[in-house]
């Protein structure tokens, strides 16, 4: 335990912020490290996403107003394109009485071939490339 005495006042200073600091750095590498979790094939995603991805590649009918909207991608989990390259569009859970978090986000022409498509459960938090 000799060789702690040199580290005893930092390790007093930074007992008040070491679990919390530990706990926040672990996050942000976890969310920076998790925002693209790979690929998801078609056939996994709930039944609606299903859906919603085969009207895109029919160029439509969708449920809701905003399907088709530019997204944004501000917080920069897919890679990175022009502003417009990116389209999102609605895959509600069954019964929900608003949108919800789960959406599909297309690259590339907007309707009926996209480039790539990508599955976010968590509004935006995190996606995975659909496959087929």
């Amino acid at each position: 335990m000799g060789w702690l005495r040199p580290w005893r006042p930092l390790l007093r200073w930074g007992a008040g912020i070491g679990i919390a600091g530990l706990l926040a750095v672990g996050t942000i590498q976890a969310r920076e490290s998790a925002p693209f979790a790979g690929s998801v094939p078609l056939a996994h995603l709930p039944a609606e996403a299903q859906a919603v991805h085969r009207a895109i590649h029919a160029g439509g009918p969708f449920a809701y107003p905003k399907d088709g909207v530019v997204f944004g991608n501000r917080e920069r989990l897919l890679p990175a394109e022009p502003r417009g390259y990116y389209h999102e569009y609605t895959a509600a859970a069954p019964g929900a009485r608003d949108r919800g978090g789960r959406r599909i986000v297309c690259g590339g022409r907007p309707l009926t071939a996209p480039a790539a498509c990508y599955f976010t459960g968590d509004h935006y938090a995190s996606f995975r490339r659909i496959v087929p």
